[in-house]
């Protein structure tokens, strides 16, 4: 059985995985006084606002000027906003998004590659000079919004507010949020996220997210699929009580589920030592690791013959664990130094074993960076990791790592992965912690 799948859970099972992989971006938070037309404008010295100083008598006499930073993309969705705080003589302020070759000197929407709303006549530019009906015209007193949904690749903007309207996200690669001023004593002020914004961006991404979940919930499944899937994904990991009053349920349901004759065979063939392998998970789940190999050794003494396997290893690591947990420090040091020390220089325990020792270190170490060894979800690993390792020597399905849902889901994860290179690495990445607490949310608000 290769295990390594097991061993990298083991590593990382904790509940902050998502929330460490999610890198940190860099948000813009002020007007780069650098990379803008300067000789037709003034930036004040928090660098929110500008202020028009040009004769504005020519196309290329725009005050423009990008955020510091590009707009983050690794999320559901990006918005800023620009108040008019004098629409001058003409009224010709503009706000969008350029790229970081961007021409200065140029409203943003005129150069190919920039989108932007302009606030003279409400048209929206889309690279090119010629610009297309859109929403309305904006002018003093007037709060205008930019933003980009990497979902549904589409840039949106607002006035005071309120939704205007979409438009493709055409152009490719890292976007600058850029606003323009092209008139006397035109002047405005961007908000970048420091100050609460007019428009409700936290409700408009709930609302997106909603869509996306009516759209999932409108696809037809099959009753009996997902029954399916449920019984294999029990009996697969063990869980045979529950199996058990789950298939007395499906039995009991008016209409009641029927199921082809070929199921049979598989919930035989899934059923492969489910007594063993539900005692085994009830012994790890407990904490008594001496036990579930006592049990290994009877039922199963191929798998734990080589003592520097792979299953070996997770179950002397929560061995160690379970006797920090219980303050037997003492123990944990003599039991370490004859049954973990085993693993020192090899490369791929090395690290865990390391870390497991560095329990020892903390008074509390729940409470440390390596916290996490002492939790629930760790004990499911080790019990997973055992489970699939009997399943393995099932002579009909050796290779039978993952249970049907698990593929579906992994084949999920793939296709969403797929998506997002489509789209330039933009938008959010799936995280299936983050969904299920969104369903139990709604579920909650349901009930109340």
């Amino acid at each position: 059985m290769n295990s390594s799948h097991f061993i990298h859970k083991f590593r990382h099972s904790s509940n902050r995985e998502d929330m460490a992989n999610e890198e940190e971006e860099e948000s813009p938070t002020e007007l780069n006084t650098i990379n803008s037309s300067g000789g037709f404008l003034i930036v004040s010295p928090d660098k929110l606002s500008l202020k028009y100083t040009g004769a504005g008598q020519h196309g290329h006499d725009v005050g423009v000027v990008q955020a510091n930073k590009p707009a983050p993309f690794k999320r559901h969705a990006y918005y800023f906003e620009m108040y008019v705080k004098d629409a001058g003589v003409k009224g010709r302020v503009s706000i969008g998004f350029t790229t970081d070759n961007f021409k200065t000197g140029r409203h943003p929407g005129w150069e190919l590659n920039t989108c932007g709303y302009h606030g003279e006549d409400g048209l929206i530019y889309l690279g090119k000079r010629q610009g297309e009906v859109f929403g309305p015209a904006y002018t003093t007193g007037d709060t205008v919004g930019a933003g980009i949904n990497y979902d549904s690749q589409e840039f949106f903007f607002t006035v005071n507010g309120t939704l205007v309207g979409t438009v493709s996200k055409y152009i490719k690669g890292p976007l600058f949020p850029t606003v323009a001023v092209h008139s006397r004593n035109e002047e405005v002020s961007v908000n970048f996220g420091l100050e609460k914004f007019a428009f409700d961006f936290k409700g408009y991404e709930v609302s997106e997210r909603n869509k996306q979940q009516i759209a999932i919930e409108k696809a037809s499944i099959p009753l009996n699929m997902n029954y399916r899937l449920v019984k294999n994904y029990l009996l697969h990991f063990g869980y045979e009580e529950t199996f058990q009053a789950f298939d007395l349920a499906t039995k009991n349901t008016v209409p009641p589920i029927y199921f082809a004759q070929e199921d049979g065979v598989e919930v035989q063939d899934t059923a492969y030592a489910l007594n063993e392998r539900k005692i085994l998970r009830q012994l790890i789940g407990k904490g008594e690791i001496d036990a579930a190999l006592a049990k290994l050794r009877d039922c199963y003494p191929q798998l734990v013959q080589d003592d520097k396997s792979e299953v070996c290893f997770l179950l002397r690591c929560q061995k160690f664990i379970e006797l920090v947990r219980i303050g037997a420090l003492e123990e944990a040091v003599k039991y370490g130094r004859v049954e973990l020390a085993k693993f020192f220089g090899l490369n791929v325990f090395q690290d865990i074993v390391e870390d497991c020792f560095a329990l020892l270190v903390y008074e509390r170490p729940q409470e440390s960076n390596v916290g996490y060894f002492l939790e629930a979800s760790q004990r499911e690993v080790v019990a997973d990791a055992v489970n699939a390792a009997v399943l393995s020597t099932n002579p009909k399905h050796k290779d039978r790592l993952y249970s049907h849902l698990e593929t579906l889901l992994r084949q999920l994860m793939a296709c969403c992965l797929e998506q997002r290179l489509l789209n330039d690495g933009q938008g959010e990445s799936l995280s299936l912690n983050r969904l299920l607490e969104n369903n139990n949310c709604k579920r909650i608000k349901k009930i109340d």
